[in-house]
């Protein structure tokens, strides 16, 4: 974990993660969890979460609202009136870490967003870039949403995993914009989503004339499976 170890995991109480849908069926299946055990749907009306990488969904009880699927936060067991990944393992303070000492609780199975953390492709998406890091990831005098002690440098970077994990979280990403996309033409409501997101993506395996067909008919390739919500209706009522 390098930098990680024995932090405070400032970042893990500071953000809203977002999650991309294979984020969450890999969660769903590496957790024997269901989604509502750990994603939730946050408002981002001025794009703070989104930042221009996740997209918004829109639902129909509240059409006019874009929403980013994130992972669940809940409060703090060892600072009170602050937040923290449900995820993460706290430890208590003590005299040498007045933060206490905390870690992932589903590291193997963490989302994208954190795994590649604080990396980015350069240009030609050949290059990992460290970016810096701010002080500090909520406007707050707590010290617990204080993040790295210091920079991070290329030498705390895993340079045979981290180019690889960006490039899977570039291509799911743009792949759950594309998600988005066909959600928000019919929004429907929050609790038929998991299901939408079930049906996606067990059609993203295909055979060789299902291709072909699909070529032949968009005369062009396929970016994404194009799932009539109407099949997620049905699905529900079955």
């Amino acid at each position: 974990m390098g930098l990680c170890e024995g932090c405070h995991a400032g970042c893990c109480r500071s953000f809203a993660i977002p999650l991309t849908g294979a984020d969450i069926l890999r969660m769903e299946r590496d957790l024997n969890a269901s989604f509502w055990d750990f994603a939730c749907r946050w408002a981002d009306p001025k794009g703070i979460i989104a930042r221009k990488y996740a997209p918004h969904f829109h639902f129909a009880d509240e059409p006019e609202t874009p929403f980013v699927i994130s992972l669940m936060h809940e409060e703090s067991q060892h600072f009170t009136g602050t937040s923290k990944c449900q995820h993460l393992v706290e430890g208590a303070p003590d005299a040498e870490h007045a933060c206490g000492q905390s870690h992932c609780g589903i590291y193997e199975s963490r989302p994208a967003a954190c795994r590649v953390f604080p990396t980015k492709l350069n240009t030609t998406s050949e290059l990992v870039v460290v970016y810096s890091v701010p002080e500090r990831g909520r406007v707050s005098d707590s010290p617990i949403y204080d993040l790295c002690p210091r920079q991070w440098e290329p030498s705390d970077v895993d340079s045979l995993t981290m180019l690889p994990d960006l490039v899977v979280a570039k291509y799911e990403m743009s792949f759950f914009h594309s998600v988005a996309a066909i959600w928000n033409r019919d929004p429907q409501a929050w609790d038929v989503f998991p299901e939408f997101l079930h049906v996606v993506y067990a059609n993203r395996i295909i055979d060789e004339a299902t291709e072909a067909a699909a070529q032949e008919e968009a005369e062009g390739p396929s970016t994404i499976p194009m799932v009539p919500l109407d099949d997620v209706r049905r699905t529900r009522a079955a």
